[in-house]
């Protein structure tokens, strides 16, 4: 295995699960050293009340091959995230990859519930998770990503720009988180790129995550079982394979090429040659926009 990242610092702000993780984990497996933050530890829970820890990511970036660094913050707390961008510099005195990964949406959102009907402080804290949390962690860390020409920002979101223009996201509140983060990532592409710095949107396709693994009562090693009952299942992928996308992107001398671009998993799987763990390479939202012109499109011609 090369690691072409040996060197680089990486923050992953909300690694303690899903996509976070698996990009923790495949920034570490090319070489980076990589701080990994969340707020469930093996002391507390977040509200999502899940087992996962950001403790064991850490551990699973270092098994990997490269070093993980668990930090247990609260990304809507501006001085807990520049104490993380703080303990960054003093120890590593850079910063390459910024990817902001923090959701914490699921549960505050209700589907196909216009704004009037829908939990008003559900809906403002999935808005101030969803994008104030990126918003902060972005003005702290951007200034050390600055000192190196070269960085990369990952803004985290679903569905891609050409796709969810046209397209109702699930609620009038998710709707709006999604496109505010692909805005964020095409506003930083603006500031950044003149300075020597990369910013794109990424989105997975279906993501098999522990969540939605647990929604269907499978698990990784078993997931085409569910695809008896949710067909369209036959298509998701693995986080393992948007951890290979920006790991792909981070190791990319041409990287400045995306600059300010909407991707996703299986556009870039094209693109740069990886795969998902099972060697295939889904395209979930190609499959997605060709399935609403043809219902009876296969899955299994997606991947």
């Amino acid at each position: 295995m090369t690691t072409p990242l040996t060197g680089r610092v990486a923050l992953v702000a909300g690694a303690t699960r899903g996509a976070g993780r698996a990009i923790a984990v495949q920034l570490g497996a090319a070489g980076a050293t990589v701080y990994a933050t969340g707020r469930s530890t093996t002391g507390r829970r977040s509200e999502y009340d899940r087992p996962e820890t950001v403790e064991e990511t850490a551990e699973l970036v270092t098994a990997a091959g490269g070093r993980g660094v668990a930090v247990v913050a609260d990304h809507l707390v501006p001085e807990q995230v520049a104490a993380v961008v703080r303990r960054i510099e003093a120890e590593q005195g850079r910063l390459d990859v910024l990817v902001n990964d923090i959701w914490g949406g699921e549960g505050l959102f209700a589907w196909d519930t216009p704004v009037w009907e829908h939990d008003l402080d559900d809906g403002l804290r999935l808005l101030r998770l969803a994008v104030e949390t990126h918003a902060i962690t972005s003005h702290h860390a951007l200034p050390l990503l600055l000192r190196h020409p070269g960085g990369l920002v990952v803004e985290m979101t679903d569905g891609t720009a050409e796709y969810n223009r046209d397209r109702y996201r699930n609620s009038f509140f998710y709707d709006l988180a999604k496109a505010s983060v692909l805005r964020m990532a095409f506003a930083l592409g603006r500031e950044l790129g003149p300075r020597g710095a990369t910013a794109v949107a990424l989105t997975p396709g279906w993501m098999r995550s522990e969540l939605m693994l647990d929604h269907f009562g499978v698990r990784e090693e078993n997931w085409r079982d569910a695809v008896a009952a949710v067909p369209h299942f036959a298509v998701s992928e693995s986080p393992s394979y948007t951890g290979r996308a920006v790991a792909a992107l981070a190791a990319d001398p041409e990287v400045a090429r995306w600059n300010g671009a909407s991707l996703s998993s299986g556009q870039l799987a094209r693109t740069y040659g990886f795969t998902d763990l099972d060697g295939s390479r889904p395209d979930a939202w190609r499959f997605l926009v060709d399935v609403e012109q043809d219902p009876a499109a296969d899955p299994e011609a997606y991947r």
